[in-house]
């Protein structure tokens, strides 16, 4: 009897830390704490191809539309349509921060076309058009 009692205890205890150890390696938790802190962080599955990922940065969350096309020799996300949750939240963000996002995200999927959401849309065109 004391015997089972020990390996019942024992058995509670490692289910106690894998569920501990999932909880700290959990990526949704990551981004959420990326975003409190305001840091950069990419939160995104990319073998659903139905699933939108998720970008926060400077404490502003992004979410990014991801559409499937044909490139020369495969089906790939060909485009990609990002928006912030919340542009009440962009002010003080500029070219630069919205430049990085899209590099971090052609990263991820090189052969993707990003389209923003306005207003980020028209500084983005705004901004390219005096590059040139």
């Amino acid at each position: 009897m004391i015997l089972l009692f020990r390996l019942v205890i024992l058995a509670l205890i490692i289910y106690l830390f894998y569920i501990a150890v999932k909880f700290i390696l959990d990526p949704k938790r990551k981004l959420e704490s990326a975003h409190e802190q305001k840091r950069f962080f990419f939160y995104d599955n990319p073998d659903n191809i139905r699933k939108n990922f998720l970008v926060t940065y400077e404490g502003v969350m992004f979410e990014g539309e991801k559409y499937l096309g044909t490139t020369d020799r495969a089906f790939e996300v060909v485009s990609i349509f990002i928006f912030p949750h919340n542009n009440d939240l962009l002010q003080g963000l500029g070219y630069e921060d919205f430049r990085f996002i899209e590099n971090e995200v052609k990263l991820r999927y090189p052969k993707a076309v990003i389209d923003w959401k306005s207003p980020i849309k028209e500084l983005m065109e705004k901004n390219r058009n005096n590059e040139k």
